[in-house]
C-alpha cells in the first residue's frame, strides 16, 4: 500500500493574528502617505490643511421699541466704539453713516406709489454684526424685519375707517411713545381714532416733543405749546396726525394700532405711579383727575 499522505501542519492562532496585525499596519502606513502627499499637492504646508478657520464671534446692538432713527445712529456708534475696543481694529458702522443709511426716502412694499422717510420703518430689535458690516447693510437687516412683521398685521378694520398703512404706522408710534402698561396700547390707539373721527386736535406731548426736539424731562413751554409746527398737536389748531412717525414702533404697538380697544374714551392722563393711565369720555372728569393728582 502506498504510504498515507500527511495532514498539513496547522500554523498556530497566535502567529495568524500577529501577521494580519503587521498586514493592517502596512496598509494604513500606506493611506497615511498617500494623504500626506495629495494634501501637499492640494495645500502647500500640511499645517494649512488641518487647521479650521472659525468664522468671527458677532457683535449684537438692540434697538428698544420706541427708539427715532436718531436714538439709533447713536447707539450704532456707542456699540460700535465697544466692539472696537474688544476686537482691537475698527467696525464699519458709524452714527453718521447709519444716518446717511436712513435719510433717503423710499418705496415700501404695502404702503402704496410714495416714497417715504425711513422713521416707523426701522424694526427695533436685536441684530448680530460683524466688524466688516455696513451701516447699510444693518438697515436692510431691519427694513427686513419690518417688512416680516408687518406681514402679521391685519388692516380690515383701520380701512374700514379711511386710515392708509402709513397712518397706522403713524399711530403705531404715539402709541409706542405714550404707553408703558401693555394693557393701555389699545386705549390710547382708540382715543387717537374718536379724536380723529371727532376732528380733534390730538394733544399728544410726544409729538410735539419730537417736532421741536425737546427731550421728555424737558418741560414744554406756553411758546413751544402755542408753536404752529406740524408736529405740535398740543396746538387746537393743527388737526389730524403729525406728517410722519415719531418713533419706530413695535408689532405690539403696530398690532394696537391696526386693531384699537373698544370704547368712547377722549382723554388719558397719566396715573401718579407713571405706568398706567387714566381714560374718560368726560373733559370735566379728565380736568377733575388731574387737578386731584397735582397735574397742571
Amino acid at each position: 500500500m502506498p504510504p498515507r499522505p500527511r495532514p498539513p501542519r496547522r500554523t498556530p492562532r497566535g502567529v495568524v493574528y500577529r501577521r494580519r496585525l503587521a498586514a493592517l499596519a502596512v496598509l494604513v502606513a500606506g493611506f497615511a502617505v498617500a494623504w500626506f502627499i495629495v494634501s501637499s499637492f492640494r495645500g502647500g504646508k500640511h499645517a494649512q490643511t488641518t487647521t479650521a478657520i472659525l468664522p468671527a464671534k458677532p457683535f449684537r446692538v438692540v434697538f428698544p421699541e420706541g427708539f427715532t432713527r436718531a436714538q439709533m445712529a447713536q447707539r450704532v456708534g456707542v456699540v460700535a466704539r465697544i466692539a472696537q475696543r474688544e476686537k482691537g481694529k475698527p467696525t464699519r458702522l458709524r452714527t453718521r453713516s447709519y444716518l446717511t443709511a436712513t435719510s433717503r426716502a423710499r418705496l415700501e412694499p404695502g404702503f402704496g406709489r410714495h416714497s417715504y422717510p425711513l422713521e416707523g420703518f426701522l424694526f427695533p430689535a436685536t441684530y448680530d454684526f460683524v466688524a466688516r458690516t455696513t451701516s447699510a447693510q444693518l438697515v436692510a437687516q431691519q427694513l427686513k424685519a419690518f417688512r416680516e412683521n408687518w406681514a402679521k398685521v391685519n388692516l380690515g378694520y383701520a380701512r374700514s375707517k379711511n386710515l392708509t398703512a402709513y397712518d397706522v404706522l403713524t399711530i403705531a408710534s404715539l402709541v409706542e411713545k405714550e404707553a408703558v402698561a401693555p394693557e393701555d396700547r389699545g386705549k390710547i390707539a382708540r382715543v387717537i381714532y374718536n379724536r380723529l373721527h371727532l376732528g380733534m386736535n390730538l394733544g399728544i406731548d410726544a409729538t410735539t416733543r419730537y417736532g421741536l426736539h425737546i427731550p421728555p424731562t424737558q418741560s414744554l413751554t406756553d411758546s413751544e405749546l402755542a408753536s404752529t409746527n406740524p408736529y405740535n398737536t398740543r396746538n387746537a389748531s393743527i388737526i389730524g396726525l403729525p406728517p410722519t412717525p415719531i418713533a419706530n414702533p413695535g408689532l405690539a404697538s403696530i398690532q394696537a394700532a391696526a386693531h384699537p380697544a373698544a370704547g368712547p374714551w377722549i382723554y388719558f392722563v397719566r396715573k401718579p405711579d407713571h405706568v398706567h393711565h387714566f381714560f374718560t369720555a368726560s373733559f370735566a372728569a379728565f380736568q377733575a383727575y388731574k387737578a386731584a393728582h397735582g397735574f397742571g
